[in-house]
């Protein structure tokens, strides 16, 4: 199991850095306007370090919803930091079990603030691999997440389930971990 994430993280980070490089040498104005508009963390573009969170959901189809809200929300700083970041990534399925219309009205620049509040719902600040989940269910706690809110971890026949959404897959990545999930974590409030 160690191996395969470990192979997956590779494929991913050789292909974000070879997708960069690409980018770097092409030089065409959309790159320029793409930095000029980003600032802190999420403009640099560096393709020696190993893939960040934000790095490796651009690089797969599946989270393209997700990259789309975080884009919309401006969170992107906080995605891309040094972490240690846990990140429960909705896949775009989990999106689309959302009530219709609930995405094209999350990412209107009117809704932002509450867009960012449902996205650092899925980050918890801290190192949470999959043998520390266990730990924390198997002790009954819960984990904090970056919005405030705390989402309960729970043991299920050996499967994880955070907040009520199991972990399907973890990825590790340059700045912490990224657990998918199929279902996005909206909070109560």
């Amino acid at each position: 199991m160690k191996t395969r994430i470990f192979l997956i993280t590779l494929l991913l980070i050789s292909f974000v850095s070879c997708k960069n490089e690409k980018a770097s040498s092409e030089g065409n104005d959309a790159n320029v306007t793409e930095t000029q508009t980003l600032s802190g963390q999420a403009a640099v573009k560096d393709s020696e370090s190993d893939a960040n969170a934000l790095q490796v959901a651009k690089s797969i189809e599946d989270f393209s919803t997700l990259v789309a809200a975080i884009e919309a929300a401006g969170v992107e700083d906080a995605v891309v930091n040094a972490g240690p970041l846990t990140i429960f990534a909705p896949l775009n399925t989990a999106f689309g079990k959302l009530p219709e219309g609930t995405v094209e009205n999350l990412v209107k620049p009117e809704n932002k603030a509450t867009l960012a509040f449902i996205l650092t719902n899925h980050v918890a600040p801290a190192n949470f691999p999959v043998k520390q989940l266990i730990k924390e269910a198997k002790k009954g706690r819960k984990l904090y997440m970056a919005s405030g809110n705390y989402l309960e971890v729970e043991d299920k026949d050996g499967e994880i389930y955070v907040g009520g959404t199991k972990i399907i897959k973890t990825v590790q990545v340059s700045n912490g971990w990224i657990h998918v999930v199929d279902d996005v974590l909206v909070p109560a409030e």
